[in-house]
């Protein structure tokens, strides 16, 4: 497959995650179930592993809302990635994985609801409905 060099300013969206190969398919999404403060080493231990195996971009998500959105902005800005792996414990409070992977198997509806979304907000009101959609065709979870 053919790689594509990135833009000056990539990524996008700033975040809690560290950037790897720009070239790799892969992205690693942790599941963050706990506060910034109490964040477990194996969980920032899992980020780094990721991007010591090659990576793109590797790091947390705590949110079904806000943290989703910039993943969907910084993998789209990078048409490398064809791959997210979801790895970690659910959060119970905004189901961020499994947000995740409705929004990869349902899409959003009018409204920008994530569609099958058990979280209590699943909005994506400040991504263009193409970008949400080119997101959803190029990449592929990995649980």
């Amino acid at each position: 497959m053919l790689k594509v060099k990135l833009a000056d300013g990539y990524p996008p969206e700033e975040g809690r995650y560290l950037r790897g190969n720009d070239f790799s398919p892969v992205a690693v999404c942790a599941i963050l179930a706990a506060f910034d403060s109490a964040i477990p080493p194996e969980l920032n231990e899992m980020v780094v592993a990721g991007v010591d195996a090659g990576a793109a971009l590797a790091g947390t998500l705590q949110t079904e809302n806000v943290g989703l959105e910039k993943i969907v902005c910084n993998v789209v800005a990078n048409p490398n990635i064809r791959y997210i792996v979801l790895c970690g414990r659910e959060s119970p409070g905004h189901l961020p994985g499994q947000s995740l992977l409705a929004l990869k198997q349902n899409g959003v509806d009018e409204k920008k609801q994530i569609i099958g979304s058990e979280a209590p907000t699943p909005y994506l009101h400040n991504l263009p409905t193409e970008v949400i959609e080119r997101f959803r065709s190029q990449i592929v979870c990995i649980i």
